[in-house]
């Protein structure tokens, strides 16, 4: 086996499906990864920031036996970067505890000497200096993935899962679109300051996309004008100071397309802008353009969802 990296990315796959924030992750800690769980190989393949992968395929994917697997594999790892998923948030403090490691959670950035942790809300921004190796979720939608390139072939670690008291699954549901993280949101209806009239209650109007984002099997997210207002959670704002997202679809309702906002966007297979003006950037971006007055056509989408 080739010797691990001083940083290495550590994400669990469940069914051969990557969480979010996994490519987030890896071009983080430059490229190099370790898949553990069911479905690996097919993960690597799935992967869009990797230059080095290293597959662990278990049955077990409980933090418990993964932790006690996994630890002994990571001694000559300085920093172990995690996606913080709830896989990664469950494992993290695990293998922190198992391989004595200090546990830094919540980064937003993270090199092989100090990571800045996001605290208060994202309010305040502390920079960690590590004294050895060290254990770090890293929160998704902050850093972006970059260009996307060609999966490596992984090499295969094979490991024996561990025997340890762990939590058992009861049942995996579904996430539902209004409170899904928006990093892992295959559809969202993003709402910007022309949704919102002047003289109208900007938090309501958030309620209703968010109700109709719903019903349409999607999830609501905010320009940064929504958020400042304090219309709309910071979680839900997309864009460099933001989240950024990936979305198969992406409906931007009274959205310009200011690059703060179309920073935070990725690469949405497809985007439609409902806007009155021809000309803004984010009809010009879009793969449909709708001239029209985005909150009339939220009202008649929440007139029609009424009536289903």
């Amino acid at each position: 086996m080739n010797a691990l990296p001083e940083v290495l990315a550590v994400v669990v796959v469940r069914d051969g499906a990557l969480p979010g924030g996994a490519d987030e992750t890896v071009a983080e800690a430059g490229g190099a990864v370790l898949l553990a769980g069911t479905g690996t190989a097919r993960a690597a393949k799935g992967l869009r920031t990797a230059r080095s992968t290293w597959t662990a395929e278990t049955a077990q994917v409980g933090p418990g036996s993964l932790a006690a697997t996994l630890g002994p594999l990571l001694d000559a790892v300085r920093v172990v970067l995690l996606p913080a998923s709830p896989d990664g948030r469950d494992l993290a403090p695990r293998l922190a505890f198992g391989t004595g490691r200090p546990l830094h959670a919540g980064a937003t950035r993270c090199g092989t000497d100090t990571a800045d942790l996001s605290r208060v809300d994202d309010a305040l921004e502390v920079q960690v200096r590590f004294t050895g190796p060290v254990v770090v979720t890293l929160t998704p939608g902050v850093r972006g993935v970059g260009h996307p390139i060609p999966p490596p072939e992984p090499v295969t670690i094979d490991v024996t899962p561990a025997e340890v008291l762990d939590a058992e699954p009861v049942e995996l549901r579904e996430p539902e679109p209004e409170t899904v993280e928006l990093t892992e949101a295959e559809r969202i209806l993003g709402g910007g300051a022309g949704l919102v009239r002047q003289g109208e209650d900007g938090t309501a109007v958030m309620c209703t996309l968010t109700e109709v984002a719903a019903w349409l099997g999607a999830s609501a997210g905010a320009t940064r004008v929504i958020t400042d207002a304090g219309w709309a959670g910071h979680d839900r704002q997309i864009g460099t100071t933001g989240v950024v997202v990936d979305p198969e679809l992406y409906v931007a309702l009274g959205i310009s397309g200011a690059a703060q906002h179309t920073g935070g966007l990725g690469r949405p297979e497809h985007v439609v802008s409902i806007n009155t003006d021809p000309s803004c950037p984010m009809t010009a971006m879009a793969d449909l353009g709708i001239i029209a007055d985005a909150p009339e056509v939220l009202r008649e989408l929440d007139r029609r969802r009424r009536d289903a």
